[in-house]
């Protein structure tokens, strides 16, 4: 067993590779794949410029992120699949670019196109002050700030044990004098000829004083798992609406619709159950059940799922989001007020993970929904039709 390592950018030592490439060679093989490669290049041009993309080929699957955008995964592609979706923002946007406290706090949406984008690490949810917050914090921006900071460092780790594993690690760090100062390290990690990545985060406090912490994985998916008759499955004890919105489709949770002009966004929060490993996960499905992304997570880290179903026209962003998180997306207070907001000591560290598998044949979509089946006896969960006190403020 042997773990090469290569830093491509380190503020620290003046490191930075503007273009990189690595692929099987004598000294450096992966059993699980013969095809692997990690590429590194910088985009140039528009609101792209200076952006970094670092793409992970694990020989099947193909992960593009972006240590420029907090460590976000731009898309993923696996044996001509493409994951993510079509954003009116089509293309990565540096944040110099995205001023997140503009047009009233929702200037993060400038940057949206993600596969999997980060929400917090002090804050997500809607925009809006926080009465028990730092004045250097409020307003608070939508979804907060981290998913708009560059890593300062990052570097590529090859690991020849087994099948083979390719992880890219990345720190963050979202601080300010006299306010909240938290590291995000993020190891984004793909088993070589696999299906899935996984993504392994600790935020830590690195402030004398306690800080407290949200976090929040905004993972979008679009066709061709989306499409008219496409479902989402969730292991879930309850469904609850966030607003009445969403309200006016809860009987309908389940079911996505083809894309529809003046669609507004319906998002509905769930309870989700754990298997004996602690775990649970979600999952969108196309109509005919041969196609599908589930995102896994661990409950005790991330107990709460939102589910976000955005099915507007294609030209104005057709996805749906499957989102775990520590909290659920409702104002800073409120999710105070209810317990779910992570309360770190000085040093004090939080860690989590979400891993994110694509599933290409009937038997394997089938197969997954029979697991989501067990993990609730077949029982469906209960569908509340309205908001739920201490859900939403709504």
């Amino acid at each position: 067993m042997a773990i090469t390592r290569i830093l491509l950018t380190d503020t620290v030592t003046g490191t930075w590779q503007n273009r990189f490439g690595l692929r099987p060679g004598d000294s450096l093989r992966l059993a699980g794949s013969p095809k692997w490669s990690v590429t590194k290049e910088t985009l140039r041009g528009g609101l792209s410029d200076g952006v970094d993309v670092v793409t992970i080929d694990n020989g099947a699957l193909a992960v593009a992120i972006l240590p420029t955008r907090g460590m976000g995964v731009w898309h993923a592609n696996y044996k001509g699949l493409r994951v993510g979706w079509n954003s009116p923002v089509e293309r990565p946007v540096h944040p110099a670019f995205v001023p997140v406290e503009s047009a009233n706090g929702l200037g993060w949406l400038r940057g949206f196109n993600e596969l999997v984008c980060r929400c917090g690490l002090t804050s997500n949810g809607p925009p809006g002050d926080d009465p028990q917050g730092s004045p250097l914090e409020n307003p608070l921006p939508l979804h907060g700030r981290i998913a708009n900071l560059p890593a300062h460092r990052v570097e590529l780790l090859i690991d020849d044990d087994g099948p083979g594993t390719i992880t890219l690690v990345g720190v963050i760090d979202e601080a300010n004098v006299f306010g909240s100062n938290l590291r995000l390290t993020s190891s984004i990690s793909t088993t070589a000829g696999s299906a899935d990545f996984t993504i392994r985060d600790v935020a830590m406090n690195r402030s004398s004083r306690p800080a407290e912490s949200q976090l929040l994985y905004h993972i979008n998916v679009g066709p061709p798992f989306l499409e008219a008759g496409s479902k989402l499955v969730a292991p879930a004890a309850e469904i609850i609406p966030r607003d009445a919105r969403a309200a006016e489709g809860a009987d309908n949770w389940e079911t996505c619709g083809g894309p529809e002009a003046g669609y507004a966004e319906q998002v509905y929060f769930a309870k989700p159950l754990k298997n004996d490993r602690g775990e649970s996960f979600a999952l969108l499905r196309n109509a005919g059940g041969d196609k599908a992304v589930s995102v896994h997570f661990g409950t005790d880290r991330l107990p709460c799922l939102s589910l976000w179903k955005n099915t507007a026209a294609m030209e104005d962003g057709y996805v749906v989001g499957l989102e775990p998180a520590t909290n659920f997306p409702n104002p800073r207070a409120f999710e105070r007020a209810q317990k779910r907001v992570v309360s770190l000591g000085p040093g004090e560290s939080y860690e989590t993970f979400v891993r994110v598998a694509v599933h290409d044949h009937l038997e394997n979509v089938a197969a997954i929904e029979a697991i989501a089946g067990g993990m609730t006896n077949d029982k469906p969960p209960t569908v509340h039709r309205a908001p739920q006190q201490g859900w939403s403020p709504n």
